[in-house]
């Protein structure tokens, strides 16, 4: 009967690669992880109350599909006054399973087969087989030659040469390398957008770590054509809650919500009175997190660079995409299965995020600052012993 499954799905690996490859990585004796992208801290004490209380209060029957209304009025007022958005809570905003599904949702509403969906890389790695799932045809973009960032000069010869483009997926703070895009930036790539009119899907889930400036969002500078992907995750520590959100046009949203009923059905109550909770009461919660990765960051980076790696500086997230250094002629996979065996630091290599990927590998600081330090001296020790 195996023949008869769905060939896309069996062309699927059975794993997440990040989480296939932790796995591994985790066998090892000793093991210091930084592959992961999940913040080590824990949900903040009076959003776990709220959780409680909503369980207490009986908040535990199917839910409305589109979130319950306390979590989408929370979230509207929370993207107003961090980034200055206008979202009608009633109409514009979705609550989702996560930014993972919220990522399937989109595409399931805009993208019919045949169409073309624009890809940046390197990239998370779970955009691309979002988008094939529902009949689209990836075009992924290298940017390593443009310090990692997507040019509008790049994306225009792209969109000259498919003409059938139907969207392009832009995340930042990003997720390996972790740069952020100014406003100049987004108002460069938004001429080129609206000149084709195009959709631009933005996944803006690590938003509230931008380090050095304040976020962006591309909801204000086409708000017709953005869709702002963001969630609860990284912000408030909730990986395990799966809340995740949409905003955008109202026509966008309602195809999205008459999916998502079948899709989903609702997303856990008690977990959406917990997220409001955090956007409601705890919108600096992220902030003080946001503060500590930036210190790891520094101390992980600068350990990297001793050790003869180098990287862009991130500006956002929680993430160095580093190059390995000249002496090792290994792929980034054989690079990272050796230093995983004898330095005992696990990181992913940079072929998992696509072109451009590949000769680096993407080190995750969501750890604690002593496991940072102690793989720091583990690499250093690795790479130094190579040298020989």
């Amino acid at each position: 009967m195996s023949k008869r499954m769905n060939n896309f799905a069996k062309s699927l690996s059975t794993e997440d690669p990040i989480d296939a490859m932790t796995a591994e990585f985790n066998k090892i004796p000793g093991m210091i992880t930084l592959t992961i992208g999940e913040p080590n801290f824990n949900t903040p004490e009076h959003i776990k109350k709220a959780a409680i209380k909503a369980i207490e209060d009986n908040h535990s029957h199917y839910p409305d599909v589109q979130g319950v209304p306390a979590l989408r009025k929370a979230t509207a007022d929370f993207m107003h006054d961090k980034y200055g958005l206008s979202y009608d809570p009633k109409t514009q905003v979705l609550v989702t399973l996560g930014v993972t599904e919220a990522i399937h949702a989109v595409f399931a509403s805009i993208i019919n087969p045949g169409d073309d969906v624009i890809i940046p890389t390197p990239a998370y790695p779970f955009y691309k087989p979002n988008a094939q799932a529902v009949g689209a045809h990836v075009v992924e973009i290298d940017t390593s030659k443009d310090n990692f960032v997507l040019t509008p000069q790049r994306l225009e010869a792209t969109l000259k040469q498919y003409p059938h483009a139907k969207a392009l997926v832009l995340n930042y703070p990003n997720n390996p390398v972790g740069n952020v895009y100014s406003k100049d930036q987004l108002t460069g790539l938004a001429k080129v957008i609206k000149k084709y009119g195009i959709f631009c899907v933005c996944d803006e889930i690590y938003s509230e770590l931008s380090y050095d400036s304040k976020h962006v969002s591309m909801g204000n500078i086409i708000p017709d054509q953005a869709i702002v992907m963001n969630g609860a995750s990284k912000s408030f520590a909730m990986t395990g809650w799966r809340i995740g959100l949409v905003f955008g046009p109202a026509p966008v949203i309602r195809q999205m919500n008459a999916l998502n009923s079948f899709f989903t059905n609702g997303i856990t109550t008690c977990a959406q009175y917990a997220a409001a909770e955090g956007f409601k009461n705890g919108r600096d919660d992220g902030l003080k997190m946001r503060d500590v990765y930036k210190k790891r960051r520094d101390i992980l980076r600068a350990g990297l660079d001793k050790a003869g790696f180098t990287s862009p500086e991130p500006g956002g997230a929680f993430y160095i995409f580093a190059k390995i250094p000249s002496q090792f002629n290994q792929n980034s996979l054989q690079f990272a299965k050796q230093l995983a065996k004898e330095a005992r630091v696990g990181a992913m290599p940079g072929s998992t995020f696509g072109p451009g990927g590949e000769g680096h590998l993407r080190f995750s600081y969501a750890t604690s600052t002593d496991n940072i330090r102690t793989a720091v001296k583990r690499i250093q020790k690795f790479v130094k012993y190579h040298q020989k």
